[in-house]
């Protein structure tokens, strides 16, 4: 049996920032007369799950299970991604609906197959007291439930210290392993955690290092792993691939698998997703990040938010 049909077994859970990707698609032929900006002709609308949504598109993708925490408002987009949950077959009973913020919305406008403009519905601030402990009882009641635990942070107000803290803490209590897509510059907030996967320019922030500096990822890898006691750090690299720090072992620097890259939305996603997936199931940290390598490439040649799927993965899973 391969390790595709064994990932049928694992469950997932996704804390993390919930949003909703919306594609404007059409075409240009000429420059507004009112503005230097492109006339877009719409022809048509897509929605997708993004955010820690998208993340558990992935890891459903996979043929794992998905337990998805995270906070979505009383409006019409809530409706929406509900809707697109459903149809990927990912349960939206762990959601906590809130009548104090709004869904987050991308609405991205896509012409010939390139991305004019992005336009984010949103709010930042900080959660209340009633919405954190919602979104608490429905982390302790899908934890015991899953294999291993994904965090999502975009920075939209979500995972603050105190419920990060809490559940670092909670998931090491039953045995659980912590993988986390950061967002800022304070990483310290993630201690405890087994996993980071930053990109290039998110490490150099973390680190207050020059994003151009040429010994860049090495400096940050080491310097992350060694300061938040971590098991591994991942720092991805678009086009340049990726690169694995490991205690007591020299870093692997993976060659990106993407033939072209047309569109990188949500490859982050993609990523953390591949490495919970395979963790879960027992692949070793490479084995992993191999994985997740290769599927990043598939889903960075198509435009838009894009999951990996089985389907997508199994003619080209041979090269790991």
């Amino acid at each position: 049996m391969s390790n595709l049909d064994r990932f049928a077994n694992l469950g997932i859970l996704v804390v993390g920032d919930i949003m909703v990707d919306r594609y404007w698609w059409g075409s240009v032929k000429r420059i507004s007369p009112e503005a230097p900006v492109p006339v877009v002709d719409l022809e048509r609308s897509t929605f997708a799950p993004g955010g820690a949504a998208n993340v558990a598109a992935n890891i459903v993708g996979l043929g794992s299970t998905a337990y998805l925490v995270g906070c979505v408002g009383t409006d019409h987009e809530a409706d929406t991604l509900v809707n697109l949950l459903g149809n990927l077959n990912i349960s939206s009973e762990y959601l906590v609906r809130s009548s104090s913020r709004p869904t987050s919305v991308k609405t991205r406008v896509i012409a010939h197959n390139q991305q004019v403009v992005r336009v984010d519905q949103e709010t930042t601030v900080e959660f209340s007291q009633e919405d954190q402990a919602l979104v608490w009882d429905k982390i302790s009641f899908a934890l015991p439930k899953a294999d291993i635990v994904i965090v999502s942070d975009y920075a939209k107000g979500l995972l603050s210290e105190t419920l990060l803290s809490r559940l670092i803490d909670f998931a090491r209590s039953h045995g659980k392993m912590v993988l986390v897509d950061p967002k800022g510059k304070g990483y310290a907030r993630y201690a405890g955690a087994a996993l980071i996967t930053p990109n290039r320019r998110e490490a150099a922030e973390a680190c207050n290092l020059d994003v151009d500096q040429p010994d860049l990822v090495n400096v940050a890898g080491n310097r992350l792993l060694a300061d938040l006691g971590l098991a591994m750090v991942l720092i991805t690299q678009s086009e340049h691939g990726m690169t694995l720090f490991q205690r007591d072992s020299e870093p692997v620097h993976l060659v990106a698998a993407a033939k072209e890259i047309y569109d990188v939305t949500g490859a982050g996603d993609t990523v953390i997703a591949c490495m919970g997936v395979a963790l879960a199931d027992g692949i070793d940290f490479l084995g992993a990040a191999t994985l997740a390598n290769l599927s990043a490439g598939l889903v960075v040649g198509q435009v838009g938010t894009t999951a990996i799927t089985r389907q997508m993965l199994e003619p080209e899973i041979h090269k790991i």
